[in-house]
């Protein structure tokens, strides 16, 4: 699970990598050092991803919470 410290922590590499939360959520981090909020869900047996936003403007706790009404828009199809 993602603290905040961890966000703030997290360092660019040559590769964009992921941190994963809970229930789908993850923190991209790119070459440029940029972070984004990014929900994984299954949808119709497809992997998709929905772009939650940037990190830190929007928080870890902001970030689970549009995870969870994500979640429940995919849950309702």
């Amino acid at each position: 699970m993602l603290t905040d410290a961890k966000c703030r922590a997290a360092k660019p590499l040559e590769k964009t990598y992921r941190l994963t939360d809970t229930h789908g959520l993850c923190l991209e981090v790119r070459p440029s050092g940029a972070k984004f909020w990014r929900y994984r869900f299954r949808l119709a047996e497809k992997q998709n991803m929905h772009a939650i936003g940037e990190y830190p403007t929007v928080s870890l706790q902001d970030a689970r919470r549009a995870r969870d009404e994500a979640r429940e828009l995919v849950r309702k199809g």
